[in-house]
This record gives structure tokens, sequence and C-alpha cells, in this order.
């Protein structure tokens, strides 16, 4: 199995996994041929990647890191419960009585995501979960939480930080359901007068969570302070350094680069080692450097499936990342350096330092 652009997939190829839709629905099973009505469809719905089944990737894993279950109910949860938050608004003594259910059932989840990453270690890799949303708060709030505990884990926190950094994380962006959506899906830039309202999105959150008992102050503060930035150049409150709550110092890191690895209605959306990239161009004024560090520890950079190109020329696929070789992965090579096929072959990147390789656009091996 690999993963391709839907732009460079030829009909005839076969979908290597599931794509759902925002309420768990099938809309097409593993196993399905894909003609050009699926494909363009697929387009409509703006899917970017998908992964598919063909001989030059067979016996190529993608294990989800958090199982197809667990993931459909956790959007589905996380959808009606920021919107019961959000009645609190409309409707006070309702909204914060269905509220206080609401937060025992996000613990619940964030103790199932919690369960899931401890009992199998590895790289996370959020590209395997394809699903199509049509609203992205709540699947970056499922995702931020599930990176914002693997970060939390490996910062070596006790288990009830950890909990509520993932709880946080679940709830940072409750705020967003008062901006308007076409101001958060315009395709351009933003006049300043539509910035300023976006920004309003972090405080009308801390508001709305700080009224429910079952809220600790810090997890309100993970929707207050998401936006501030160690340098002071961030919203609400240009907070600087240790003026930063210190789960806010994981919950910036991984908000940042899922919303950039993520797919919008305006834009495509980043590969891992890209994201990676913008990181690190914000350390020490941006985010901490240590987190940035200990962030690249817990994700695929470059994720099974993936297509690379070697500095020699040979073109190969990601069979394997190794958690403990960051950022050098396995990779089956299929073509060589005259970009001829070869009967597929493995390398392990670990050991042959003098390599070096990027990603290489997946149409460039559809004809084998």
């Amino acid at each position: 199995m690999r993963l391709v652009t839907v732009d460079s997939c030829p009909s005839g190829i076969t979908l290597g996994k599931t794509i759902y839709n925002e309420n768990g629905t099938v809309l097409l099973a593993a196993g399905t041929v894909l003609t050009d009505r699926l494909i363009n469809g697929l387009k409509k719905y703006q899917i970017h990647t998908i992964y598919v089944e063909d001989e030059a990737s067979e016996g190529i894993e993608i294990i989800n890191t958090i199982p197809a279950e667990l993931r459909n109910k956790a959007v589905n949860e996380i959808t009606e419960g920021l919107n019961t938050i959000a009645s609190i608004k409309q409707s006070p003594i309702r909204g914060l009585m269905k509220s206080e259910r609401t937060i025992r059932t996000f613990q619940k989840i964030v103790k199932e995501i919690q369960g899931c990453l401890t009992e199998n270690p590895t790289a996370l890799n959020l590209l395997a979960a394809t699903k199509v949303h049509e609203n992205y708060v709540y699947s970056h709030c499922l995702n931020v939480a599930i990176y914002a505990t693997q970060l939390g884990i490996e910062n070596g926190l006790p288990i009830k930080k950890i909990e509520e950094i993932g709880l946080g994380a679940m709830l940072h962006d409750i705020g967003k359901l008062f901006v308007s959506r076409d101001i958060l899906n315009k395709p351009g830039k933003l006049s300043n007068e539509e910035f300023e309202h976006v920004k309003t999105h972090s405080a009308l959150g801390y508001e709305l969570l700080k009224k429910i008992h079952e809220i600790p102050i810090p997890v309100a503060h993970c929707a207050y302070q998401h936006h501030e930035r160690i340098d002071g150049k961030g919203y609400p409150r240009g907070l600087k350094g240790n003026e930063i709550h210190n789960y806010v110092k994981i919950l910036s890191v991984v908000d940042v680069f899922d919303a950039v690895t993520s797919a919008r209605v305006y834009r495509k959306p980043f590969l891992p080692h890209k994201g990676l990239e913008l990181l690190y161009a914000g350390c020490g004024t941006q985010f901490e450097n240590e987190q940035v560090q200990l962030f690249k520890k817990c994700i695929a950079i470059y994720p099974a499936g993936t297509t690379v190109q070697l500095n020699d020329g040979r073109v190969g696929i990601v069979s394997k990342y190794d958690f403990n070789a960051v950022g050098r992965p396995i990779v089956r090579i299929i073509k060589d350096e005259e970009q001829q096929n070869v009967k597929p072959y493995e390398i392990d990147l670990s050991t042959k330092q003098n390599l070096m390789f990027e990603i290489k656009e997946a149409n460039a091996i559809l004809q084998l």
C-alpha cells in the first residue's frame, strides 16, 4: 500500500484504505477499483491524498495509530459535545447541566486515546485516517488531542496532566463555533476586520469553559492561550516565555502542525516533513525548542507508503518507519538511477548515512 495524490490517480487502481464521512459512514471501501467518476468524486470532497494497493507496494502495511472505530466515535462525540457546550450562551442552566456530561464523555475518550498510544508505541501517522469532514474544527480538535497526548507522554508527565492536556486540546478551538464559517473557510487573505473577528475565538472559548465546574482552569487556558507565542507576538494577550502555561507550550506546537498538515477548502495539506520544517522555523520565537525536538520523535516524518527519491537517483517507497531512527526509514527501491524499473529490494537508510532523500510526487512512479 502507498500514498498517492488524487490528482495523479489513474483509473483502475485499487483503493487501499476505507474512506469515511464525518459521521463514520463508509464512502468508499478498501478494495474498491477506482473509476474516473469515483476519482472526480474524491476531488469534489476535497480529498487530496489516498492510499492505494498495487504491485510495487504489495505488503507495505499502513498502521492506524488510533483504530478507525475509536476515531469515528470520537469525532461524533466531539461534534455533539462542542455544540452542547456552545449552547451555554443561549441556555445557561440547561447548557451547563448537559455540558457536565459532555466533559465526562471527553475525559473518557482522552483516556482511550492515551491507552492506545501507551499500548502501541509507534510514530504517529494521522495521514492513515482517511475521513471527509465538512467542518474542519471537529477533526482538528481530535487530531490535536492525539498529538498533544503523545507529546505529553514523551515529556514524561504524570497521567493526570497528560489527560488534562488531552482534554484541553479537545476543547481548545471551541470558540471557533462563534466565528463565521465563511470567514474560517475563506480562500484568500483575511481582511484586518475579519482577522480581528477570528482572534476573538480564544477569549470566547475561555469564558465559556471556565463556567463549567468540571473543567480545571489550566484546561480552560488551553483555549485562551493556544495562539500565544514565546516571543510575546501571539494573541490575545501577548504573553511571553514563562507567562504561558506549560500545557500550552505543548499544545501550540501540535496545533500548528495539524493545521498545516490537514486539508482545507482553500489549500492542500503539507506532508509531515514540511510541517516539521515550519515548526523548526519557529523554534525560539513561536515555540519552545525542547517541545519541537520531542515532537519530532512522536511523528512519522516520512510515513510508510510515501514515495521518495534518493540523491543517487533511485526511487522507492517507504516500507517501514523505525521509531528509534527518526527521519531514516527503510525504503523499498523500485527504480534504479536511470529511472528504470527494477526487482524491488529494501535498504535501511539508518545504516546508509551517505544517502539523502526527498519526497517525490507519486505520479512519477505510477507507470510501473
